[in-house]
């Protein structure tokens, strides 16, 4: 369940914790960036892809419940931990062999689009839980925070 209680709050949250992340890769060589080791056998291009991913999966999930469609790849609350841990496998694999310059502009990309996306919805959509089928007895909140500023 996310803390925050505000679009605002949540949104410089989101802020706050991206220009964290891109102040620790200021730090980091582009050879250090596609080394494994950063988490795991992951490298630090392998997490920004996984992060992307992720946020582009709210996304899809968002406008999927917007139509009154039914979000795909299902919601993680409705995954085991093991589908949880296949879907990032996948990911993994679909972006392990993808140049760093592609994964870096997709991550920059992705952002913006959150941010957008998020800066068009409603506080209340946000905060008033079940209000979109997709989310179920959560808020649209959760999920932002979820997949952005706490992932």
């Amino acid at each position: 369940m996310t803390k925050h209680r505000s679009k605002n709050a949540l949104i410089e949250a989101i802020q706050v914790e991206h220009l964290r992340l891109e102040k620790s890769l200021a730090l980091i060589s582009t050879r250090d960036m596609v080394e494994q080791g950063a988490v795991g056998t992951w490298s630090v291009k392998d997490v920004l892809a996984h992060l992307t991913a992720w946020e582009q999966l709210l996304l899809n999930w968002y406008d999927a419940g917007l139509f009154g469609k039914t979000p795909s790849p299902p919601l993680p609350t409705g995954m085991s931990k093991n589908a949880i841990d296949k879907l990032n496998q996948d990911i993994f694999e679909q972006n392990r062999k993808r140049p760093l310059a592609s994964v870096l502009n997709e991550f920059q990309t992705s952002y913006q689009q959150v941010l957008v996306t998020m800066l068009m919805v409603q506080e209340e959509d946000m905060f008033t839980p079940g209000r979109y089928a997709w989310t179920g007895r959560l808020m649209l909140a959760d999920y932002i925070t979820s997949n952005t500023c706490n992932h």
